[in-house]
């Protein structure tokens, strides 16, 4: 059982894993998503998403606790920016994992991790309904031309 166990190690001590954390959050504030294994993902998730939360408010404060994290002034300065301005009326859940199958190599289980609000295949606002013309013309319809006669300068 895991009673009392909040963190996934990885394998690795405690240093290694909070470069590692740092390195894959700065990869995925710059590229929006990455590839990389489930149980990373998931420890990852846990990793940014009080970044994110802290990056809506921004003050120095919260700029330092953030870069104390992360070590990389160029992804603070993304999350600050852009990232906080898409997910300003979000709650929470700034992230989406969503499971890939299994690498060749080792059969390990891969996930693709991305930020939410800028993917926009799952985006859920509607566009605006455009009209549509129907390609066999029938939506048309054209008013009938009259002749009418002309006033000819010749009778008078």
């Amino acid at each position: 059982m895991r009673h009392g166990k909040k963190v996934n190690h990885l394998g690795r001590q405690t240093a290694h894993r909070k470069a590692m954390l740092a390195n894959m959050a700065c990869s995925l504030i710059e590229h929006k998503r990455i590839n990389t294994t489930v149980a990373k993902a998931k420890a990852l998730k846990q990793f940014v998403e009080p970044l994110v939360t802290k990056s809506k408010d921004d003050t120095t404060h919260n700029r330092r606790l953030v870069f104390s994290k992360l070590r990389n002034k160029y992804a603070v300065t993304e999350l600050f920016r852009d990232v906080a301005v898409k997910v300003a009326d979000r709650p929470g859940g700034y992230t989406r994992i969503i499971k890939l199958g299994n690498r060749l190599g080792d059969n390990a289980q891969m996930a693709l991790i991305e930020l939410v609000d800028y993917n926009e295949t799952y985006n859920t606002e509607k566009k605006a309904k455009t009209t549509r013309r129907s390609r066999r013309g029938g939506g048309k319809k054209t008013t009938p031309v009259v002749d009418t006669p002309k006033a000819s300068t010749e009778e008078e």
